[in-house]
């Protein structure tokens, strides 16, 4: 019974892994490629996914392709399985790219260029492409990219003068030593100590011989982005190692190693004292004293003391060292002397304890700064300068540490790149040496900085309008019974960018049409918070917070639909100068009460007017009249304004009413009244009082009694 039940479930695991093996191979299918290859063309070199794929440890593939510019400018042809079924393909924007030209569809296949951006330094380069297919959903495709450099070391340096515990430094040359990895921890070996450290000219080797020897030395290295064979389709990120012929010469006092390399020179080491464990010299006797000086002759500086205590097991001797003075490996040795009589030498550091004298931030296209405030969602650089740094290991509570290899290590400064969290909650971020509090910290603020006015709108009887997109004078040609300033504090914040509060003032300003001033005020301390979707929103000082909409005529002491057509009103909004300094911005707006047409009454004295009536003799006839003398008129007209322009007229006028025809001339017989309907052009000269139109139109005479046009010039006065 029981073998039958093991034959039962041995068949239901050969099945499940069966079953589990057809759904991963269904899903292999389903996540199918839509490209049948993808050719990257960088300088003179074409790399594809069907020659140039690469898989790396974790078992992904990627397409790798060589540079020698960091910001290396590459073509990408896009060839498609099935072209015919993609409706749409477009490329994610990234920032480890500039896109240069979009897609573009051209000879049955897609391609575009990009410039790469810092490509020593980009973790993860990839092009994701989202693209559609006909009757599907939308979908994405990824192509992983690995970028390979040729990176090589060399050296011009004399080795030939190198003892026994002297340190060495050698510079080294690189045609790319930004791609060099390394740290700052010596490597230890049989013979000789090493370490790699970084300075502002490039990269400096450190050796420190133990003992004498002439041979040859590697060095490997390791780099950062990887070599890579294009015959083999292969790639290392070893670096060719650096031999080193290093011939290591003795003194003829014997070396004796300390287990320290660095004494920190305090209080506890210059009163107390601490244990050293030193390689065991017959010479050197137990629970005694000895000078080390920095020269071999009488009469030298006393850097240290050593006072023998015990004897060790291991052939080594428990020392209590007293440090009184700095000194550096590179310097020379340090001499053991039983009085004035050199015994042995030895070598390491003494240093100044770990300090801070000055910390600044560098923001981007900015100085450095001392002022300690960092602000959140930014990304600075934090520059600590001080004395035996390469000892302490910093933390800053609650930041994020992105710091790369290439900034700036060394004993006096050290150069880190630090990024505030958006949804920090502290304001004051302290610094730790190890778990031990500095006593310094750096101050968390909310952002202040003045945004574009697109947040704000203003309404003055139909819509409301973005302040930002106003241009030039608002003729308005309706009533304006109030004028509403709002705000759209959702547009403040996001969670890209932050601005904070921002701090407004508004200044009105009312002309009459014949530009009087009619009010002015201004409305101080205007204070708009970000809404409820800021992502600083819980974090902001909300008093005094606008809440409301503003009302122009709550300020006034006129309001703005008792004004006179062609008034204006000039309105300014400007962040505040006192909060912002140099950085406030301006918005200025002018609305003119427009008018299309205006109605008076006009009084003029044509002259020398031609009129046209039917003979009362021959109704199908016309008889001209000679040439009447002056005329008087008073006419209603109606005048028109240019429709582009402020309070200018048009050069001609409508109107109705009576001319006294050949008024002034008492003998006359001609002397008659008519009811008229006349048009007149004006010259356009502005600001006179006399004119000379032409006028044109037609009317009844009343003692006539018959129907007339008439035609000519006269004489106009404006009252």
């Amino acid at each position: 019974m029981s073998v039958f039940i093991m034959k039962m479930l041995n068949r239901f695991l050969v099945l499940c892994i069966s079953c589990c093996i057809i759904k991963h191979l269904q899903a292999q299918l389903n996540s199918e490629s839509i490209f049948r290859q993808v050719e990257m063309s960088v300088d003179t070199m074409v790399f594809t996914t069907s020659r140039n794929m690469i898989t790396q440890n974790s078992g992904n593939k990627y397409l790798a392709f060589i540079y020698d510019d960091e910001n290396e400018v590459a073509e990408v042809t896009l060839l498609l399985k099935r072209p015919e079924s993609i409706e749409s393909i477009t490329l994610r924007p990234s920032d480890d790219f500039i896109i240069i030209d979009s897609l573009y569809f051209i000879d049955n296949q897609y391609k575009f260029r990009v410039r790469f951006k810092n490509l020593t330094y980009t973790e993860f380069l990839k092009f994701v492409f989202n693209y559609t297919e006909k009757k599907e959903s939308r979908k994405s495709e990824e192509i992983p990219l690995l970028p390979c450099t040729k990176t090589n070391i060399t050296v011009n340096s004399n080795l030939d003068e190198l003892f026994v515990g002297e340190e060495k430094i050698i510079d080294l040359f690189s045609n790319n030593p930004d791609n060099i990895r390394f740290t700052n921890e010596w490597i230890t070996g049989a013979k000789l100590d090493y370490r790699l450290e970084r300075n502002d000219q490039g990269i400096r080797l450190i050796i420190l011989p133990k003992e004498s020897v002439s041979q040859k030395f590697t060095f490997p290295f390791q780099a950062r982005k990887p070599y890579y064979n294009m015959l083999t389709n292969q790639i290392s990120y070893d670096i060719r190692p650096l031999d080193l012929h290093i011939n290591v010469k003795t003194s003829r006092l014997k070396f004796i190693t300390p287990d320290r390399r660095e004494i920190t020179l305090d209080d506890v080491s210059r009163r107390d004292g601490i244990e050293v464990i030193m390689d065991n010299a017959k010479l050197m006797e137990i629970n005694k004293t000895y000078r080390l000086e920095n020269q071999e002759q009488p009469g030298g500086t006393l850097i240290a003391e050593i006072f023998t205590r015990n004897q060790l097991a291991n052939n080594r001797m428990l020392c209590i060292l007293r440090a009184y003075n700095y000194h550096r490996m590179a310097s020379g040795y340090l001499f053991v002397k039983d009085g004035d009589i050199p015994c042995f030498i030895t070598n390491f550091n003494i240093i100044p304890k770990t300090s801070i004298n000055k910390i600044s931030i560098l923001r981007e296209g900015k100085d450095w700064v001392q002022d300690l405030s960092l602000y959140p969602g930014e990304t600075v650089d934090l520059k600590i300068e001080g004395e035996s740094l390469h000892k302490a290991r910093f933390l800053f509570e609650d930041l994020i540490d992105v710091t790369s290899d290439t900034l700036m290590r060394n004993e006096s400064e050290m150069v880190y790149k630090l990024k505030v969290p958006l949804n920090i909650s502290k304001k004051k971020i302290n610094i730790y040496n190890h778990s031990t509090p500095t006593g310094l910290f750096l101050s968390i603020r909310e952002f202040e900085e003045p945004r574009a006015f697109d947040y704000i709108y203003i309404n003055y009887g139909d819509i409301n309008r973005i302040v930002s997109n106003m241009h030039g004078p608002v003729l308005y040609d309706k009533g304006i019974r109030d004028i509403i300033i709002s705000f759209n504090t959702d547009r403040i914040d996001d969670d890209i960018r932050l601005y904070g509060r921002q701090h407004l003032q508004i200044e009105i300003r009312i002309t009459g049409p014949k530009n009087e001033l009619i009010d002015v005020r201004t409305i101080d301390n205007i204070i708009v918070c970000p809404s409820d979707r800021s992502p600083r929103y819980s974090f902001y000082d909300k008093r005094n917070c606008i809440t409301g909409e503003i009302s122009i005529n709550k300020y006034m002491r006129k309001n703005t639909n008792d004004l006179d057509d062609w008034s204006r009103i000039n309105i300014i909004i400007r962040h505040n100068p006192a909060k912002y300094g140099a950085e406030a911005q301006q918005k200025e707006i002018e609305i003119v009460l427009k008018k299309s047409y205006k109605v008076d009454v006009d009084v003029s004295f044509p002259a020398g007017l031609i009129t046209v009536s039917r003979d009362p003799e021959n109704q199908n006839t016309f008889s001209f009249s000679n040439l009447y003398g002056i005329s008087m008129a008073m006419v209603a007209q109606l005048s028109f304004y240019h429709p582009d322009k402020i309070a200018k007229l048009r050069p001609y006028k409508i109107g109705s009413g009576f001319l006294a025809l050949d008024a002034f001339n008492f003998q006359s017989e001609k002397q008659d009244l008519a009811f008229v309907v006349l048009g007149s052009i004006y010259p356009s000269t502005r600001d006179r009082k006399l004119y000379f139109p032409l006028y044109i139109g037609g009317g009844y005479q009343f003692k006539a009694g018959k129907w007339m046009l008439l035609i000519g010039p006269g004489i106009s006065i404006r009252l």
